[in-house]
């Protein structure tokens, strides 16, 4: 009998790969599974384990894991304890087969560390040396025969731009696998890490000098760029400037850069929603789907320029190895708001989305820091923000250079750093400090970024961003266009329907606690709805104010000249510079998102942290609106 007559399942073998923050781990990993998972330049960026199967023109048999970056196996900050729980106690997997350590060439003293302290546990293991091309390209021929001789490993060199050598490990990779259980870690002794790290510094240096003469000049070449540049991008002063020059430049561009691109949606859109009403003249069906679906959707959809923008403006500063360095020059400002520089980064996240920012806290090991940090968070304007930012800037700068548009949008991602510390500022001193808290980070290499794989990163982010929020987007604006259509749907005057219909009646119920704010029930409504998610204020906006002038240019400006020209009850405008610039600050403070309040509360482990932080956000984003609003109108100002 021909063993192919029959489907034989293959058992697949699960390998970890670790390695220390910046060593190549991911990038191993995505050429392994055929992912798209962010490649980034500083600690944590891996803050859960992935398990994918092999890519497909790999063959089969194998399932890979990526873990957070680790310096060591004796984990001291929350990311470290999962690489050390993930190959121990991983609930997705029977058991791991062996382990790819990851080590960065360039650095090979430093992360042979990790390779030791493997070693001692007796996993099965294979060591992968990357920044294979950097070597190259410098003449630096490693003895990978000597490492293997010494850890008793296959040892083999990656190319993380190119692939080589892939095939190499996957060979090698199937072939890890032993019946012996692994022992856990045992911690060094001081004057053990002391040895250990002189044995690690003696075997780097073997391994550089054995094919390669003036070893250690070729290895200063290679970052003799990276040190002319951090003279320059690190300097007390200099840094500063630079540092604020090129956030500045990154927010404003925002808005700058997409700006066509809205046009061009907003124009498709408009005639959309004219072909579909054309369906169907005066057909209720027909005003469903064009003035509620098609007119939530393009709401929101013509801002996803300006988030994929953001979303590449990160994935640049994270490639070319800018990000650690921002994190370093931070430190010190950070450390007097009670956080340090590792906070930075997860900051930094939060501009993108919340969720994932409080997850990458986990990579600080100061309880008190991590603590701050996930508390101010949520102030970071995330990609949820831009579209009702967008949206009022537009109103404010109707028709204006587009340098004020630009500034005011780079202002108010300032301003949400702003209220950030100073909320860390008072929070901090509510927290004890029960451990010393330390900045230490690796600075990688500044490299050439891979535009393609920025622009995959970035359009793979901002579609699951389109696709987490296009549901709820479509649920509201069923709600908000059978609120507003019924029960008095065949009333001719659209202003009587609006206030006679469900809408209506609620929006009026909560206009005593708006008023104040300088708005109507009708932006009540909204801001309610942006509770479900911030995207869906505008396209609530957009339903709410009935978006049915055909006479007008496009979507977007229909909705501003009916902001432009909306009166309350009184005959006053609703939509002034103090009304507007009072919802800006409420979007900047106010914690409207769910998830994120979902995922504090597990990152947190306190329901009482989590529900403190969503009243004082609130409560304080109302009163400070308040304030401001009816101070600009008692100065004067609309």
């Amino acid at each position: 009998m021909r063993s192919g007559d029959a489907e034989v399942a293959i058992a697949e073998k699960c390998v970890a790969l670790v390695g220390a923050p910046n060593s190549g781990k991911t990038t191993l990993y995505n050429w392994l599974t055929g992912s798209r998972f962010k490649t980034v330049n500083y600690p944590g960026a891996t803050v859960e384990f992935s398990l994918g199967h092999l890519a497909s023109h790999l063959g089969e048999g194998l399932q890979a894991m990526d873990t957070p970056g680790t310096y060591s196996l004796h984990p001291k900050s929350a990311d470290e304890w999962v690489t050390l729980r993930s190959i121990y106690e991983n609930p997705k997997v029977d058991k791991i087969d062996g382990i790819i350590v990851v080590v960065d060439g360039t650095q090979l003293s430093r992360h042979l560390q990790l390779v030791m302290q493997m070693k001692e546990t007796g996993f099965p293991m294979l060591v992968v040396v990357t920044m294979s091309d950097l070597l190259r390209r410098e003449g630096v021929d490693l003895d990978l025969a000597y490492l293997e001789k010494t850890f008793g490993c296959k040892v083999l060199a990656f190319d993380g731009l190119l692939a080589g050598g892939l095939l190499e490990i996957v060979a090698e990779a199937k072939k890890l696998g032993s019946s012996h259980k692994p022992s856990r870690p045992v911690p060094w002794g001081f004057a053990q890490q002391e040895e250990k790290l002189k044995e690690c510094e003696r075997i780097a240096q073997e391994a550089l000098q054995h094919k390669t003469d003036h070893a250690q000049e070729r290895l200063n070449r290679i970052v003799a760029t990276t040190e002319k540049l951090d003279r320059v991008l690190l300097h007390p002063w200099f840094g500063i400037l630079f540092f604020i020059l090129i956030m500045g430049g990154l927010f404003a561009s925002v808005f700058w850069l997409a700006t066509p691109f809205m046009d061009l949606i907003d124009g498709w859109f408009t005639s959309f929603a004219e072909t579909v009403a054309a369906w169907g003249p005066g057909a209720l069906w027909a005003d469903f789907l064009a003035n509620g679906v098609v007119t939530s959707f393009a709401a929101f959809m013509v801002f996803v320029p300006q988030i994929f923008i953001l979303f590449v403006a990160i994935g640049l500063l994270e490639s070319t190895g800018y990000l650690a360095r921002a994190a370093t020059l931070i430190d010190r400002p950070f450390s007097a708001l009670g956080m340090s520089g590792r906070s930075f980064v997860p900051l930094l996240s939060g501009f993108a989305c919340a969720v994932p920012a409080i997850i990458a806290t986990r990579n600080i090991p100061s309880t008190k820091d991590r603590l701050i940090t996930a508390f101010v968070v949520p102030l970071m304007s995330c990609s949820a923000r831009l579209p009702v930012y967008a949206l009022c800037i537009a109103f404010l700068f109707h028709g204006q250079s587009a340098l004020y548009a630009g500034l005011a949008m780079a202002g108010l991602y300032l301003g949400s750093i702003v209220v950030g510390a100073f909320a860390a500022g008072i929070i901090s001193k509510f927290i004890p400090r029960t451990e010393p808290s330390f900045f230490m980070m690796e600075l990688p290499i500044y490299r050439r970024p891979k535009l393609r794989v920025i622009l995959r990163q970035a359009w793979t982010r901002t579609l699951s961003y389109v696709k987490r929020a296009g549901p709820i987007i479509f649920t509201f604006a069923v709600i908000i266009w059978v609120g507003t259509t019924f029960p008095n749907y065949q009333t001719e005057d659209a202003h009587q329907k609006l206030e006679e219909s469900y809408v209506g009646r609620a929006g009026k119920f909560i206009e005593p606690v708006v008023q104040p704010m300088g708005v109507d029930w009708r932006v009540g409504v909204g801001l309610i709805s942006a509770f479900a998610a911030r995207e869906v204020f505008v396209s609530s906006m957009a339903v709410t104010f009935n978006i049915t002038d055909t006479d007008e240019d496009s979507q977007q400006q229909a909705l501003l000249t009916q902001m432009s020209t909306a009166t309350n009850a009184a005959g006053e405008k609703i939509f002034t510079v103090s009304s507007v610039i009072g919802l800006m600050i409420f979007f900047l403070i106010a914690l409207q998102c769910m998830s994120t309040v979902g995922v504090q509360i597990r990152e947190s482990g306190s329901w009482k942290f989590a529900m403190m932080q969503l009243v004082v956000f609130n409560v304080a984003a109302y009163v400070l609106v308040v304030v401001v609003v009816q101070s600009l109108r008692f100065l004067g100002v609309p």
